[in-house]
């Protein structure tokens, strides 16, 4: 029973690791020739910037922490308030979400002005990968 307790917490400390040190990939359509920077990458997840069309994750996950966190610099709690001033001002409504990396991957390799942040091991040909965020 204590070895079998000792596993399980010897694998969860596994993949808490593996999940902190993925990599997250800012991806645009492969055809795509805009290649904007992680500032204006900021910006179009914010809203700020409509260049491109942001594909945001619905659930809050590793990648999309670490990708909020890395590029705007805002946390999850941040995040909400800043949307929910927008929206009561009417200033902006948040990007639309899909459920997951190979959704994300689908919807940027299928709409030539869409940008998205994934999990690199879910990066295909479809898509250009502008930058990873370790």
């Amino acid at each position: 029973m204590k070895q079998s307790i000792s596993l399980l917490i010897a694998a969860a400390g596994l993949s808490a690791a593996t999940l902190a040190n993925a990599e997250v990939a800012v991806i645009v359509n492969a055809g795509a020739s805009a290649s904007p920077s992680q500032s204006d990458v900021a910006n179009i997840f914010l809203g700020k910037n409509k260049s491109l069309k942001g594909v945001d994750q619905k659930d809050w996950n590793a990648t999309k922490e670490k990708f909020y966190t890395a590029v705007t610099s805002k946390n999850e709690a941040q995040l909400k308030s800043y949307w929910s001033g927008l929206v009561f001002t009417g200033k902006g409504q948040p990007l639309p979400t899909v459920a997951g990396d190979a959704d994300v991957v689908a919807k940027v390799a299928a709409e030539a002005d869409a940008i998205g942040y994934v999990d690199k091991t879910a990066v295909t040909d479809k898509v250009k990968v502008l930058f990873t965020l370790p």
